[in-house]
């Protein structure tokens, strides 16, 4: 399987983001509007959701929606806002070395993927991640050395709330510790159930056990997969395997302290590296991060990508990602 990768710094919302739009939104209007328009919450309760609980974003929102051309839909589909539900595998975990690692695994639909590194420094926040909706991210760091990846939490239910990309956004945006981190991730409502993993440059990290329908957890694990704290979709578990990846990535951090190259290797075989491609839950590629070198590298079982916040270059990478289990 190919995937056109690209890397693109853009210090403020400009030409560059709106071509970014210009070309993506064609495939993203079609998933937004799959269940129907209505069925979305219209453009004034977007923004008023906005306001009430990322203030501090919608300056940022509004610039973004007039570069897109400030249609009803791009501004509904840009708040992210009660988007339509979606589901992914992943694994990460903190490498317990000297310097705070965080290593993710990211499954899901290559269909249904940007391919994009966004370096950005919008509101004078210097911010590189993996792009999801266009300034929503899935994992990334800022300036501070706050590094940050999602899971998906393994849980049907959907309710009022943000898609979480903009969640991990706003917290790189706006924090400078993990501390901080949790404090936005405890009062962000989210439309679906995620575990958010967060290391700052301090080595101090949590993961949050953020749902729609109740508070969200805050705990000191250093591994998530796709549960929370206990298993409660059966057959997306099963299918996953979430169970094992959590026991083999605790196994491995509890029993011993293997070397860093080790412990990241494990992440492009299985059961870590999936290649249930065709059923959306593939791994579309494993991000490391380091905050005290404000360093994010993405790695496949055949290549590798090293990126730097502060030394960061526009860059395209074409990657053959392996269809069938190693």
């Amino acid at each position: 399987m190919q995937l056109n990768w690209r890397a693109i710094s853009e210090a403020e919302p400009g030409p560059s983001w709106a071509g970014l739009f210009r070309e993506y939104w064609p495939a993203y209007h079609r998933w937004w509007v799959r269940e129907g328009a209505e069925a979305r919450p219209g453009y004034l309760d977007s923004r008023k959701a906005l306001r009430a609980h990322m203030p501090e974003m919608l300056p940022l929102y509004e610039q973004l929606c007039e570069l897109a051309g400030g249609s009803d839909h791009a501004s509904r589909f840009l708040s992210f806002y009660c988007p339509p539900p979606y589901l992914s595998g992943c694994s990460q975990a903190i490498w317990p070395g000297e310097e705070p690692v965080l290593v993710r695994n990211y499954d899901y639909s290559a269909k249904a993927f940007d391919s994009l590194v966004l370096r950005t420094a919008w509101q004078g926040r210097a911010v590189m991640g993996t792009s999801d909706g266009l300034w929503g991210l899935v994992d990334g760091i800022n300036d501070a050395g706050l590094a940050v990846s999602l899971t998906f939490g393994g849980r049907r239910v959907v309710g009022d709330g943000f898609g979480v990309p903009l969640v991990l956004r706003y917290v790189l945006q706006t924090c400078e510790t993990a501390k901080e981190a949790g404090e936005v991730l405890k009062r962000v409502p989210t439309h679906m159930s995620y575990n958010v993993t967060v290391v700052d440059a301090q080595r101090k990290y949590l993961t949050a056990l953020m749902a729609p329908d109740r508070a969200t957890v805050i705990t000191n694990a250093a591994v998530a997969t796709n549960h929370q704290e206990r298993v409660e979709w059966a057959s997306h578990a099963r299918f996953t395997a979430t169970v094992e990846r959590e026991r083999f990535l605790l196994q491995r951090l509890t029993l011993h302290v293997e070397p860093e190259e080790k412990f990241i290797g494990a992440f492009l075989r299985p059961p870590l590296y999936s290649s249930a491609f065709d059923q959306g839950f593939g791994t579309l590629y494993t991000a490391v991060y380091r905050p005290w070198q404000a360093q994010m590298e993405l790695r496949w079982p055949k290549a590798k990508w090293q990126l730097n916040l502060n030394e960061f270059h526009d860059d395209t990478r074409v990657i053959f990602t392996p269809e069938a289990a190693l």
